[in-house]
């Protein structure tokens, strides 16, 4: 196979090889608006796009090599036309062909401010190879005609012109409470039409008792029922980008996309437990926790207070799916505390007469431990850390996951691109937006663990 072959091919890798990039990145957008998107899911995607883009560098490399090789015996083949001599007579004038200046690559003449140049610099780093070519040439022009006055000196002499390379696969996004209770309770899909869910509860219930005796009356008591009706909400977001932040950037639109969706997830949540009048904590019973010196061992009482109030709400209606969900701070302030001679919470690996356990899981991947009773625990970090009088109390909510209800759109959340609207700055619109609807009342059970033994904890092992 020759050079040039060589060359032809090492193209085409390349030409596949952005485009299979190209697709892995669609797909990896793709997934990232699927309502049941798992980390591991994104992590397979994102581990298949950055093997794509070694694949690139690689055939971009090979390429480059080729063609340096190509130079070079264009330029060998060159001196030995200039150096070869042989006893032969000349060819007659008319009978060859004649060299004469070839004209250079920039050229002052023709482009006194040197702007070709300074575009082949910037589409050389998005991988114009044509532009790429045309700067080796211009630098082995370079060499031949000054290379006298060019000395070897490091890109600190050129500040201004060493371009800054950004590693875009490793941005850091900024971090989100995410959705740990939206996830933690039942779910449902949301009905195509419609701004309102309603639920009949049987509020006045039938009753039976002993006849007092033969052919007399039997106990009669009518029902009756409540209508609970909830609203559907809209959850959405927006971002205008310039279309010059989109088209000369370097992912620009995927990374605010995904900023969009983080945020998407962590209001819905915040919601669920914060929303005046309908939040978890707005409609949970509570259960208060007075201490000036707040300890382990006085809260756990006021816990299983709690739960003895879930069930009694519940009786035959409860799932038996208890859950506590709290903040990182009490969670890991409750692993702090110590016994007379052994700690109340297990620590992973560790064997030893405890009352609960830790799982050692990561945030917002589901039961982050047990409590002594054997009651799970998720962490959510969309839980008010401003309450009470000092502003400084958080809360520890007790319920049936299987009775605090979310529905959501199926799609959720969708997007909207538009261009037209911005069309006249140069700008593109994105909005992120989804509805949902949901309830903590449908039995009125929940009960929350507050008050001043739930200030800004201390970890003094208490």
């Amino acid at each position: 196979m020759t050079l040039t072959e060589m060359i032809a091919r090492a193209r085409d890798t390349l030409r596949t090889a952005i485009t299979t990039r190209q697709a892995a990145q669609d797909q990896l957008m793709a997934l990232r608006q699927d309502p049941n998107l798992t980390e591991d899911a994104v992590t397979a995607r994102r581990q298949t796009r950055d093997d794509a883009d070694a694949a690139v560098t690689r055939a971009e490399a090979d390429l480059a090599e080729l063609l340096a090789e190509q130079r070079r015996e264009d330029e060998i083949a060159e001196l030995a036309a200039r150096t070869e001599t042989t006893g032969a007579r000349p060819p007659a004038y008319d009978q060859v062909a004649r060299v004469g200046a070839e004209e250079r690559t920039y050229r002052r003449d023709h482009d006194p401010r040197g702007a070709a140049f300074e575009r082949d610099v910037s589409a050389m780093f998005v991988g114009d190879f044509a532009a790429r070519d045309r700067l080796s040439r211009h630098m082995a022009e370079e060499q031949v005609e000054r290379g006298q006055h060019i000395r070897a000196i490091g890109t600190g002499a050129f500040a201004g012109l060493t371009v800054p390379q950004y590693l875009t696969d490793m941005y850091a996004p900024a971090a989100a409470a995410g959705r740990p209770f939206a996830d933690a309770i039942r779910r449902h899909d949301l009905p195509a039409q419609g701004m309102t869910v309603n639920i009949s509860r049987i509020t006045t219930s039938t009753d039976t008792d002993p006849q007092p005796s033969e052919n007399a009356a039997v106990t009669e008591q009518d029902a009756d029922d409540t209508l609970l009706t909830i609203t559907v909400q809209t959850n959405a977001g927006q971002q205008t980008m310039s279309r010059q932040s989109i088209e000369r950037g370097a992912g620009t639109e995927p990374v605010i996309l995904d900023d969009l969706f983080r945020r998407y997830a962590t209001r819905l949540d915040s919601a669920l437990l914060n929303q005046a009048a309908t939040g978890l904590s707005a409609t949970a019973t509570a259960v208060t926790y007075t201490s000036g010196a707040p300890a382990t061992a006085e809260l756990y009482p006021r816990v299983i207070e709690a739960l003895s109030g879930v069930e009694a709400a519940l009786l035959d209606q409860a799932s038996g799916e208890n859950i506590a969900v709290m903040h990182s701070r009490r969670w890991y302030w409750m692993q702090n505390a110590m016994g007379t001679s052994y700690p109340l919470i297990t620590q992973p690996g560790v064997v030893a007469q405890t009352l609960g356990a830790n799982y050692a899981t990561a945030y917002g991947r589901g039961v982050r431990g047990i409590l002594p009773n054997g009651t799970p625990v998720i962490v959510d970090n969309n839980i008010a850390t401003n309450l009470g009088t000092g502003t400084d109390e958080d809360e520890i909510y007790l319920l049936d996951r299987n009775e605090c209800h979310l529905w959501e759109d199926p799609n959720a959340p969708m997007y909207i691109r538009a261009e037209q609207a911005k069309a006249a700055s140069l700008g593109v619109l994105l909005v992120v937006y989804g509805y949902f609807a949901y309830t903590h009342a449908r039995y009125t059970h929940a009960h929350k663990v507050a008050g001043t033994g739930l200030v800004t904890p201390t970890f003094t092992g208490a």
